[in-house]
This record gives structure tokens, sequence and C-alpha cells, in this order.
């Protein structure tokens, strides 16, 4: 669906949810598509989308970003995907993310590894910051200092080889888990953002959490990493954190 409506783009019905947040006609209909067959042939499912919200359901629940990355579609930019997460009591079962344009399929099943176009993947094995290569996104600058990226990228910057920025929470996810990037960083993401992520970084030998480093619970800051530089990586951003709090 997304790849009939890229064709179209200068056509394409765009709305703004907030200056730098993009709403469009595809985001609509793909959810609305995914939405009508989960019902169809999951009835008691519980659904959250970014688009339609909450349906309350069974222990199951869907979540669903029709369009992760609508800004870089809007563009014509190929670093968008569909995805979809599963879980069951709260804990992620199944997770499947599509980016059509680059042809990758990434999922994962809880207990039983992850895949990119069905054949398995794994974390990097790096253990050094310094050579590390990190993902982030800058779409929260300008809203509060707390919550401005760039305070994190300044703290993190200097200790790492490089910083990606390729504006979909899915992609950065996805990889984390083959390899290609050791980790990935953001202070405000959704759930519909990073479920599907989550379960195919940690079945790929990943771990994610919050700031903290306490389990990510679907809201406010998020880490992703191969692992091996979490610990680091949660220290320096909390050193980043207290200098902002303490000039406030």
């Amino acid at each position: 669906m997304t790849l009939n409506y890229r064709k179209g783009l200068s056509e394409l019905v765009i709305e703004h949810k907030s200056v730098r947040e993009l709403v469009t006609e595809a985001d609509k209909a793909v959810e609305e598509f995914l939405v009508a067959q989960i019902s169809k042939r999951y009835p008691d499912h519980g659904i959250l989308g970014e688009e339609q919200g909450q349906r309350v359901g069974n222990e199951y629940r869907w979540l669903i970003d029709p369009i992760d990355g609508t800004t870089s579609f809007v563009h014509g930019q190929p670093f968008y995907g569909v995805s979809i997460g599963v879980e069951k009591s709260g804990q992620m079962v199944l997770g499947a993310v599509n980016f059509p344009v680059m042809g990758e399929l990434f999922e994962a099943e809880k207990d039983g590894g992850s895949q990119c176009n069905g054949k398995a993947i794994r974390v990097s094995a790096r253990k050094k910051l310094s050579e590390s290569v990190l993902a982030t996104s800058f779409g929260c600058v300008g809203t509060t200092e707390k919550d401005d990226n760039v305070e994190f990228f300044r703290g993190l910057n200097t200790c790492i080889k490089s910083v990606r920025f390729l504006g979909s929470a899915a992609l950065h996810c996805c990889y984390v888990a083959n390899g290609q990037m050791d980790g990935y960083w953001q202070g405000d993401v959704k759930p519909w953002d990073v479920a599907a992520g989550m379960l195919i970084i940690s079945e790929a030998g990943g771990k994610c959490s919050n700031f903290s480093g306490d389990a990510y619970d679907f809201s406010g800051d998020f880490l992703a990493t191969n692992s091996r530089i979490h610990d680091e990586l949660i220290r320096l951003l909390n050193a980043v954190r207290e200098r902002i709090n303490n000039r406030n």
C-alpha cells in the first residue's frame, strides 16, 4: 500500500499533528487496513494504533505504527517502515517491521530468535563506545531543555565513533538488531514506535531499557544496544541529565 501512495507523493494529503509531526492519508489508510484485518481474524484482541488510538481487548494487544518515519516517506526517502508488535499479558511475543522500499522484512518471535528476510540476525560484538556507531533522532528539539536531544548528543558525541539519523525509530531498532548499529537512544518514544523493534533486538541478543536502566514501560526515554555497551551508555546519559537538572 505504501508503495502505491509513494508514486503520488505530490498529491498526498498531509496534515500536521504538531510543528514537526506529520500524518498523511497513507498513514490512516494503512492503519485502517491493518486494524480491519486483525479485527476480522482476532475480534477479541486489543489494538493500539498511532492514528486510531486504543481498543481494549483480551490479554493480547497489537501495537501498530502504519508508517514509522512519515517525514522520510513524505520526502521520498526510503527510510520508513510498517511496524507491528503483539504483546500477551504485557509481554511482547511477536514483532515484524517491513521496509518496503529497501526490501527488508525483520521478524521476531519470543524465544524464537530474530530474522531479516528469513535469515537469522545478531547484534554486534563491539564492546568499546569509541568504536560504536549509535543512532538517534532530533524530533524533540525545541520542546523543553530537559528533553532536548541536542544536550544528549553533545554529551555522547565525543565518546563514540559516529551517530546516524535515519528518521525512523523502528529502523534504528532493526539496525541495532542486525549489527549495523551498536545502539540507539531517544528521549521520548511512543509504544508503537518501538514495540516490534524491542523484541527484534532482544531476540537478536541485545538489550532495551530506559535511561535509568529499568525496563522500558512504553513511555519516556528509550535505550537499545548490543548489550555490551549498555551500562556505559546509561552512565553517560544520566551524567548529561544531571548536568541539565543542576542548571535548572
